[in-house]
């Protein structure tokens, strides 16, 4: 029994030794093989710098706006189918029931014109613009260079350079004169000299803008302003214009040229000098019959406009 209990614990110490040897030799196993170490994560690739965002462009400095033009005085427009009577010569006789009076800008005077007004009239007055009058106030201004050839059948009247700077200064001051008078448009006649012999080489081009000059100053001075005769240019001219003063346009034929002012609300004044309108009674209603029906303002006159004789249409 002793022996036997001998033989069982020795056995028993063998199991043992032999647990602990082979969790040794795991050990050891273990440290002699090197766990290999983990492998580092992937260094990823620097991402690109972004491109810078270009710098918006400044916004283009707005072009200064123009300066607005300063407003013009207001003028007398006249209206269509006025009745008016036209003087250049002689003391005015003022006792016409009319609406517009249209008189000499250098022969009449303020007074005259006052009177004109507190008659509750209009008083348009006259100058020439395309020629020299030797008798006129201001012909001393006007140079040799500015003359043209005389004017058939009008005694010490030549034709003017339309295009001299010197003639525009004297018309300027021709409007202003009247405007100081009081008058309340002008009829500046003579603007058709390209039409004419005038002794000058200037075109339709250079009258055309001389004649809007004219307008446009007119307009300046707060002054109505009349187209005289320059037929050829009315298109050109109407919308300048505040009516239009015509002489024989019935006699001629050309009164449908006209006719443009009238469709823009424009009157046109027209004069009629033959001889048969003053003495055959038949000729002068038919003249009339038809100058009202293209609402124009016919008088029928003498060429002198000296109120030697007169009959209106109206």
């Amino acid at each position: 029994m002793k022996n036997f209990l001998l033989y069982l614990l020795a056995a028993l110490m063998l199991i043992g030794f032999g647990s602990c040897s082979s969790d040794d030799k795991s050990a050891d196993n273990l440290q002699g093989s090197e766990i290999p170490a983990p492998k580092p994560d992937p260094v990823p690739d620097p991402e690109p710098e972004p491109e810078p965002e270009p710098e918006p462009e400044p916004d283009p400095e707005p072009e200064p706006e123009p300066e607005p033009e300063p407003d013009l005085p207001s003028w007398y427009q006249p209206a269509v189918m006025s009745t008016w009577q036209w003087q250049l010569q002689g003391s005015i006789n003022t006792s016409y029931n009319v609406d517009i009076y249209d008189i000499d800008l250098f022969d009449t005077s303020m007074q005259q014109i006052a009177e004109l007004h507190s008659q509750n009239k209009k008083v348009i007055c006259y100058f020439s613009a395309g020629t020299y009058e030797d008798w006129r106030d201001d012909a001393s201004q006007f140079t040799s260079s500015d003359l043209g050839n005389p004017l058939d059948e009008w005694e010490g009247e030549r034709w003017v350079d339309v295009r001299s700077e010197n003639v525009r200064n004297i018309m300027k001051e021709r409007l202003i004169l009247a405007q100081n008078k009081g008058c309340d448009g002008v009829e500046p006649d003579n603007v058709d000299g390209y039409t004419n012999n005038p002794g000058l080489d200037f075109s339709a081009v250079d009258q055309l803008d001389y004649n809007i000059w004219m307008a446009s100053e007119a307009h300046r001075q707060a002054l109505s302003i009349g187209l005289k005769n320059d037929l050829d240019q009315v298109n050109d001219l109407v919308s300048h214009y505040d009516f239009a003063v015509n002489e024989q346009c019935f006699q001629y034929n050309e009164c449908t040229v006209l006719s443009p002012f009238i469709d823009a609300g424009k009157p046109v004044l027209n004069a009629e000098y033959k001889k048969i309108y003053r003495e055959d009674p038949d000729a002068r209603d038919e003249l009339c019959l038809d100058a009202n029906n293209m609402q124009f303002s016919t008088l029928i006159l003498r060429l002198a406009l000296d109120d030697s004789y007169r009959d209106s249409c109206l």
